[in-house]
């Protein structure tokens, strides 16, 4: 099993919550995070200067079977891309177990 997890702008969440679905992934965790990026400048809007310095993001937290891996990375690669500065980060990493606490059975099931 694999845990996906992707900080995306804000803008783009109901895109990829959309791209999700559409994969089959219909369970996953986000929530709403402040962080800095690589932007340095500020932005001027009709000649006030506005920091870009903190970041408002959304932050997705996915388990999956390691069968939907590709599909999920490319759903959320797809769907939240802009093309500019500050579309996000995809950080994958392995997970050893997964326990369902209703029925304590344990395994790649518990995700279906």
């Amino acid at each position: 099993m694999k845990k996906i997890e992707a900080i995306i702008r804000k803008s783009k969440f109901s895109n990829v919550k959309k791209a999700l679905h559409e994969v089959g992934v219909n369970f996953f965790t986000y929530w709403d995070v402040t962080g800095l990026g690589n932007e340095k400048e500020g932005h001027v809007y009709r000649g006030v200067s506005y920091s870009t310095s903190d970041i408002q993001r959304r932050y997705l937290s996915i388990v999956v079977n390691e069968d939907f891996e590709e599909v999920t990375i490319k759903a959320i690669l797809e769907a939240a891309a802009t093309g500019e500065v500050g579309d996000g980060k995809i950080f994958v990493s392995h997970i050893e177990e997964v326990y369902r606490i209703r029925t304590g059975e344990k395994g790649g099931n518990t995700l279906k």
